[in-house]
C-alpha cells in the first residue's frame, strides 16, 4: 500500500509533509545544547512566570513559522547552494524551537493552539516567495531576520531579570537569527519593497498578538 502512495506522491511532498507533523506535533530536536540547561531556576512570582510564559510562547511560534518559511523556500529554490544555506539555517531553527517548548513545559504552560495554522499560513508565504525567484526569497529571509531579531531584542527587556534561563534561551536565537539574515544578504538577497516590509510587521503583530494567550 505504502509503494502504491508513494508512486502517485512526490519524495518531497512526503517529506514536507512529515517535517510538518513533527514541527506542529512538538517532536523537535535540537542539534545543540540548550543555553540555558546548566542555570538554575529563578523564584519567579505568579504574574512573572505568565509573562515569560506568554513571551516564550510567541518565540515559539515564531520558530514553527521559521520551520515553514525555510521548509518552503528551500524546496522550491533553484539554487543547490541556497537551498543548502536555507536547510542549514533550519536546522539551527529546529534547536530553537526545541528550546522554547522546553522552557514553556519549565514554565508550567503550553505551546500555542493554533501552530498548525500557523505553519500553513507560513509556509504558504514561503512558497510566495521562492516563486518570485531566489533574490526575492533571500530578501525574504533578511527582512524576516532582521525583524525577528529586534522583535528577540525586546523580549529581553520585557523578560523578569531573574528569568535567566528564558534570558539565555532568547540571546541566542538573537545571535542565530543575526548570522541567518546576513548569510541570507551574502548570497545575493534584494530589498523587499517597503509596503511589503510594512506587511510583515503587521502580520508578525497580529502573530504575537495572538499567540501570547492562545
Amino acid at each position: 500500500m505504502s509503494t502504491f502512495i508513494s508512486s502517485f506522491i512526490p519524495d518531497r511532498l512526503i517529506i514536507g509533509i512529515d517535517r510538518a507533523l513533527r514541527t506542529v506535533s512538538g517532536q523537535a530536536q535540537a542539534g545543540r545544547a540548550n543555553p540555558a540547561i546548566y542555570i538554575e531556576e529563578a523564584n519567579l512570582s505568579v504574574e512573572e512566570q505568565a509573562l515569560s510564559a506568554g513571551l516564550m510562547r510567541v518565540n515559539h511560534v515564531g520558530e514553527i513559522c521559521a520551520q515553514a518559511l525555510y521548509d518552503a523556500q528551500a524546496a522550491f529554490s533553484t539554487q543547490p547552494d541556497i537551498s543548502k544555506q536555507l536547510h542549514e539555517a533550519g536546522k539551527e531553527e529546529e534547536d530553537h524551537l526545541a528550546w522554547t517548548a522546553s522552557r514553556l513545559k519549565e514554565l508550567n504552560s503550553h505551546t500555542s493552539l493554533l501552530n498548525p495554522l500557523w505553519y500553513i499560513g507560513a509556509y504558504a508565504c514561503g512558497v510566495v516567495a521562492a516563486k518570485c525567484g531566489d533574490a526575492v526569497s533571500l530578501g525574504f529571509v533578511v527582512e524576516t531576520e532582521r525583524q525577528v531579531e529586534a522583535h528577540l531584542a525586546s523580549h529581553l527587556d520585557k523578560l523578569p531579570q531573574q528569568d535567566h534561563k528564558s534570558r539565555a534561551i532568547v540571546e541566542q536565537m538573537r545571535v542565530d537569527e543575526i548570522a541567518h539574515g546576513a548569510a541570507a544578504q551574502s548570497l545575493g538577497a534584494s530589498n523587499l519593497p517597503l509596503p511589503v516590509q510594512h506587511g510583515m510587521k503587521l502580520m508578525a503583530k497580529v502573530m504575537t498578538g495572538t499567540a501570547y494567550y492562545i
